[in-house]
């Protein structure tokens, strides 16, 4: 199981900011679940934007979904599930609610991946000691923040970006989205890989999911150095 103990680097991708809209949309409708009867015009009015929210929402999910089991009417799916089994209190805001959702999705895409191929998410075997190009699990360590990040895997970078993550191992893709785009920290994507990974995962802890986070943050960093020679 992995460990419980907190790390300095238990949580080294910070999240996205929510977008200042969102936060004035969660707390409008918050406000209609106060217990006070409302008219239909303060209804109308908290909802103002509703589709437009939606919509943000959706593309997020769809994203790190696609990261995890690839494009396409898997990850329809897997939105689907984590949709019908997402519990969120009215009381929690904006962020508690991105990371429920986040969660949701991932736990979803793990069950698709493992009933892909049950060894597919198996935990690595004891290596004898990193043997990584990069001694640290940050991702600024290759140079590129969380946002930067954000930019390639939906800017004019994307196919690229997604190629090469489509090309690793679904092990180590599946860490990398975990950490990077969905923002868990390396003892939360341990325990999500030992609760939804299958017999084969048992193994996951924190050290490991470091270690392959840091084999990710090295492949990424060669992709980046390849851009940066084709583009000069």
């Amino acid at each position: 199981m992995p460990e419980d103990a907190a790390t300095p680097h238990s949580s080294l991708i910070p999240p996205q900011p929510i977008p200042a809209v969102a936060e004035e949309f969660a707390s409008r409708v918050h406000s209609l679940l106060d217990g006070h009867p409302k008219d239909s015009a303060t209804v109308d009015r908290a909802l103002e934007g509703m589709d437009a929210m939606f919509d943000l929402i959706a593309a997020g999910l769809y994203n790190l979904a696609s990261m995890l089991v690839g494009e396409g009417e898997d990850s329809i799916r897997v939105i689907e599930t984590a949709v019908a089994t997402l519990e969120v209190c009215s009381s929690h805001g904006a962020l508690q609610a991105r990371k429920a959702s986040r969660r949701a999705v991932c736990r979803a895409a793990l069950d698709l991946l493992l009933s892909r191929d049950a060894q597919c998410l198996a935990a690595p075997g004891r290596a004898p000691g990193p043997v990584t190009c990069i001694e640290d699990d940050e991702l600024d360590s290759v140079g590129v923040s969380a946002t930067e990040l954000d930019r390639m895997l939906s800017g004019p970078d994307r196919d690229r970006v997604r190629k090469w993550l489509a090309e690793l191992p679904t092990a180590l893709r599946t860490v990398f989205a975990l950490r990077a785009v969905a923002g868990l920290t390396a003892n939360e994507a341990a325990s999500l890989l030992v609760e939804h990974g299958g017999p084969a995962a048992a193994g996951w802890t924190t050290a490991s999911v470091r270690e392959v986070f840091r084999q990710g943050l090295c492949s990424l960093a060669s992709q980046l150095l390849h851009a940066s020679a084709a583009r000069g």
